[in-house]
């Protein structure tokens, strides 16, 4: 093999090693995304169920009887609006 060819080969090989070592150390960043993407997952979805339950106890302090009070409470309001502009 001529001298050429040999220089060839070790800087191919170089290069070889230094993509290699690139690609480790990506992967290495790639599974910790993935764990911390997992863990934000996780933590949005207790976030979701917090939510949810919460939602849950406002509909049942929420009766029909309530509703009813608070839209006939806005009516009056309304009706004393348009007396007092009258």
């Amino acid at each position: 093999m001529s001298l050429a060819a040999e220089i060839l080969v070790i800087i191919l090989s170089i290069f070889l090693a230094l993509f290699l070592l690139l690609g480790i150390i990506l992967a290495v960043y790639l599974i910790k995304l993935t764990h911390d993407i997992r863990a934000l997952t996780n933590s949005a979805g207790r976030t979701v169920n917090i939510i949810e339950a919460a939602i849950v106890g406002a509909a049942k302090f929420s009766s029909p009887l309530f509703i009813a009070e608070l839209v006939g409470r806005y009516i009056k309001k309304i009706k004393k609006s348009k007396k007092g502009s009258k």
